[in-house]
């Protein structure tokens, strides 16, 4: 996301409270994020099995994707990518 300017921080309010007499610094929650569709981001599905050689259906192994992701131009960028979708969860 990047650093936020100073003029754009919302101010903070400082309180003292009753249990405990230091002061505290309060900031104003968060606003609600947006649910992030990584659907659209994949343009080409299978495109890395196709390139890779994997046999449809089966798992690609972690190290062949590691060395993969090592590797210059799109073979590479599909298996980093492909690293990445693989931290997520399904069905959240």
């Amino acid at each position: 996301m990047g650093d936020m300017k100073s003029s754009k921080m919302p101010g903070a309010k400082t309180i003292r409270r009753k249990d405990n007499p230091d002061s505290v610094t309060m900031y104003a929650k968060g606003g609600k994020t947006k649910k992030l569709d990584i659907s659209k981001a994949i343009k080409k599905p299978g495109a890395l099995r196709e390139q890779m050689g994997a046999k449809k259906g089966k798992n690609i192994p972690a190290g062949k994707l590691a060395k993969a992701a090592k590797a210059p131009g799109k073979l590479g960028q599909r298996a980093r990518f492909a690293q990445l979708l693989k931290g997520f969860k399904k069905g959240k």
